[in-house]
């Protein structure tokens, strides 16, 4: 293949998770590609609570904390010259980071094997593993420590 031009980065936004979108900064600044940072809302993981004000501020926490994550990926990449494209979505983590790869026409996904901590954390070691077993696209997997 030889060279990249559009690199997807899922993030949850956490500390581990920023070692994956370091490695995913560096490889597109090399290879003068563009990074697609996306933050996947998995709200399927609330589905038994009730659907009142509470689900709606649930919601919002989860938006705001996935705009937050993005724009930490964004502050990185500008800092080394990077361009960014942006994306947050609703759904299952795994399904949708391979849907986006494939349809956004992403060389490579750079990903971490396990970022937890706070509420819906998503890049889960299984999360990864489904990535890399379903995903046309390349995947290279960034060990990182909680």
């Amino acid at each position: 293949m030889g060279r990249y031009e559009h690199i997807l980065v899922p993030t949850d936004g956490s500390d581990a998770t920023r070692e994956a979108v370091e490695h995913a900064v560096d490889l597109a600044a090399e290879h003068d590609a563009t990074i697609h940072a996306l933050y996947v809302v998995n709200s399927a993981s609330f589905a038994g609570l009730p659907m009142d004000s509470s689900w709606e501020s649930v919601a919002s926490m989860l938006n705001e904390e996935g705009a937050s994550a993005l724009d930490d990926v964004e502050t990185l990449a500008d800092e080394h010259g990077v361009a960014v494209e942006r994306a947050l979505v609703d759904g299952n983590p795994s399904r949708e980071i391979v849907r986006y790869a494939e349809e956004e026409g992403c060389d490579l996904v750079v990903m971490g094997t396990h970022g937890r901590g706070g509420i819906d954390r998503l890049l889960l070691g299984s999360v990864a593993e489904k990535v890399v077993r379903s995903s046309s696209v390349p995947v290279l997997t960034v060990r990182v420590d909680a």
